[in-house]
């Protein structure tokens, strides 16, 4: 029967694993990022206008608000909140440029200009809607101005001490035990631990400590498999470099396999997966690999991501399938949960996603997330008749470096044989 792959006793040969465009594994490893192509341009998605038209409506009308409760006490008045206005802007300009250019931004920029850029960009609304409010409650007493001030005051105290907690957080990286279980899991296959790693962004400005932090506790689970489920770089395709460094020298006897996620694909997906399959790891993009241990099978089937559709990596679920023989225990890897129940109408048994970040912010103990209103499956855990899922909510953060209630993790799930049900314990903070 077709089997996308090739088997052998207690591990893999795999046609992916072995295209390198005659490079050595160590050399792709280490492999310095490409500089970007100065010359090209990429074209303006549609409805880019509409964007940048709806992105300078909402920066007038906050920086109107707080310009209306500031400029009579800050220096130059208007011109004084103009010019902050422009400064904290300004880089919107060299992003755009870098798009259309292909420009590659340095860890340099990333840190100092873009960061502080993102930064300032989430703290506008809450100030602005804080210093209005402040001014609604104000205005019965004839201290409009004034309570909009002190509102904006405290609202920037309390967002800097959750910036300072939620970096805290985003380097907090623990080890979680997630534990599956069914009834039908073959004997040969009870026991065996997949270390699961998810939405890394790798890139030049990401700590090296914390990556090697993550990968060494990859190590010391010794997991039969490891799985990477998507956005394994930071937004350009260069970062495949950085991941590899990072990464690189990840192992298990089964094999290492990563899917892409939409991170992986806006970064120009050609690109990054011609990278990718120069590393040592197989890459499944709607295709699967079957493994083997003590005479059972374990198909490990790989999606493409719902960001991909139109460039070769969107999902197929159906293909992805295609051929997994009967006898198979289906391990399904899907960045994106929202493709969790097409899989588990073909009866996969264990899919493990990524992609929420469980909104960086969350309450486990209530379940909620700041994914959830937008997410029908936006973290933790989840059973649908026999098919179980486990959302990662990533191994370290997008945008800021910010983690609160949900720190960056490294999970390692453990099949067994038994009643159906899935838990997650933090056994390593």
């Amino acid at each position: 029967m077709h089997t996308h792959g090739d088997v052998h006793r207690g591990g893999l040969v795999s046609p992916t694993t072995t295209r390198r465009g005659g490079r050595s594994e160590r050399q792709a490893r280490h492999a310095r990022p490409e500089r970007g192509r100065r010359g090209a341009r990429r074209r303006a998605p549609r409805g880019f206008g509409r964007f940048l038209g709806g992105l300078a409506v909402w920066l007038v009308l906050w920086w109107s608000v707080l310009g209306a409760l500031l400029a009579p006490v800050v220096p130059g008045g208007w011109w004084g909140v103009a010019l902050l206005a422009v400064v904290t802007t300004a880089p919107l300009a060299a992003i755009i440029l870098g798009f259309r250019r292909h420009l590659y931004p340095g860890a340099l920029f990333r840190l100092f200009v873009l960061r502080p850029f993102w930064y300032a960009q989430l703290l506008l609304p809450v100030l602005g809607a804080a210093g209005a409010v402040g001014a609604l409650l104000g205005l019965p007493f004839g201290a409009a101005g004034a309570g909009g001030r002190w509102a904006v005051a405290v609202a920037g105290a309390i967002s800097a001490a959750a910036i300072v907690a939620g970096y805290v957080g985003s380097r907090r990286l623990v080890r979680v035990d997630v534990t599956a279980s069914w009834p039908h899991l073959p004997e040969a296959l009870d026991g065996l631990r997949v270390a699961q790693l998810s939405d890394v962004h790798v890139g030049p400005h990401t700590s090296r400590a914390h990556l090697a932090r993550a990968a060494r506790l990859v190590a010391e689970a010794a997991p039969d498999l490891v799985v990477v489920t998507g956005d394994l770089i930071d937004d350009h395709a260069p970062d495949v470099a950085h991941y590899g460094r990072a990464f690189g020298a990840l192992a298990a006897p089964l094999g290492v396999f990563a899917i892409p996620g939409n991170h992986d694909v806006y970064a120009d997906w050609p690109a990054v997966r011609a990278g990718l399959e120069r590393l040592p790891l197989t890459l499944l993009v709607n295709e699967h690999r079957l493994v083997e241990r003590g005479g059972a099978r374990l198909a490990v089937v790989g999606t493409g991501d719902p960001a991909g559709r139109g460039n070769g990596a969107g999902p197929d679920v159906v293909a992805a399938l295609a051929g997994v023989p009967d006898d198979a225990f289906v391990l399904a890897l899907a960045h994106n949960p929202a493709l969790w129940p097409a899989l588990a109408d073909r009866g996969v048994s264990l899919t493990l996603s990524g992609h929420t970040h469980w909104g960086q912010f969350a309450v486990p103990s209530l379940g909620w997330s700041l994914a959830s209103p937008f997410l029908e499956h936006a973290m933790g855990t989840h059973a649908l008749e026999g098919s179980l899922l486990y959302i990662h909510p990533g191994t370290n953060y997008w945008g800021i470096p910010f983690r609160l209630g949900t720190p960056p993790e490294v999970a390692v799930v453990t099949l067994r044989r038994g009643a159906l049900g899935i838990e997650r314990r933090v056994v390593r903070g």
